[in-house]
């Protein structure tokens, strides 16, 4: 695999903060002079959107790179508004992938194979995956050396992310012998809610330092800013949601240096 380092943001459970994490975590990375390729494998397209590319401005997308052999990664690459920050957007076709994929041999690491024949031009490539654990999730898994996962703080989260560390496991044995955990991140979290606190010192305990210490606060502007096409760290940089992901980008990347 070639160097650049490639993250999938996951969680099966929608409405986590998955997406909004990985375009605010993305953005916050540039801004500290890194250089980023996002790669929108949901369906939905919301990461796509958020970054000002509606449906109709989307020429080439992610559902051509993965189902057609004559592309390469570089014709599907976009720069964005942003410097230093690229898409590969999504597309709506995307839904009906797991049946058409369903006969071909390589269907588990048809990304994989693309990306990594990328020539080696970014710090982090971060891929959102949808709110599922179908063939997507899997390709963007078998593609990646480590996972984010956005973890709402509210009942029932914990459960979720149990099944999903059985997912990682079992890619890791079978397809990425690679792949690990880079870390949980608290997501929605009200301070006024004593359930919030709850999940964070239930995830702390079970997940250890495996648990950003950078919390994401529920916040207005993060909801608003995709409506704009744009990161909420443009929308609003001094808002609290904001703040929290420039703070997060930070020790993402001083764990980095860490774990070299």
């Amino acid at each position: 695999m070639n160097s650049n380092k490639v993250i999938s943001v996951v969680n099966q459970k929608g409405g986590v903060g998955k997406t909004t994490t990985a375009v605010n975590l993305s953005t916050a990375l540039v801004a500290i002079e890194k250089k980023v390729l996002l790669i929108d494998l949901d369906p939905q397209g919301n990461l796509s959107t958020g970054l000002g590319f509606s449906s109709k401005d989307r020429k080439v997308t992610v559902y051509d790179l993965i189902m057609d052999k004559d592309f390469s990664i570089e014709d599907t690459i976009v720069k964005t508004q942003i410097p230093r920050l690229h898409i590969i957007s999504s597309s709506i076709n995307l839904s009906g992938i797991e049946f058409e994929l369903a006969t071909e041999k390589e269907k588990n690491i048809k990304l994989y194979n693309k990306i990594n024949n990328l020539s080696d031009e970014y710090d982090f490539i971060i891929i959102d995956c949808p709110p599922s654990l179908g063939i997507l999730t899997v390709n963007a898994l078998a593609a990646s050396n480590s996972v984010i996962v956005p973890l709402q703080c509210e009942f029932y989260a914990l459960e979720g992310l149990a099944q999903l560390l059985r997912t990682i496991e079992a890619i890791k044995n079978n397809l990425n012998a690679n792949l690990h955990l880079e870390g949980v991140i608290l997501t929605m979290y009200d301070s006024r809610n004593r359930l919030s606190e709850d999940v964070i010192s239930d995830a702390r305990e079970h997940l250890g330092d495996r648990v950003f210490k950078t919390i994401i606060p529920r916040n207005v502007k993060l909801s608003e800013a995709p409506s704009h096409g744009l990161p909420a760290i443009l929308y609003d940089r001094k808002c609290s949601g904001s703040l929290a992901y420039i703070k997060l980008a930070k020790e993402f990347v001083s764990r980095q240096n860490i774990n070299k």
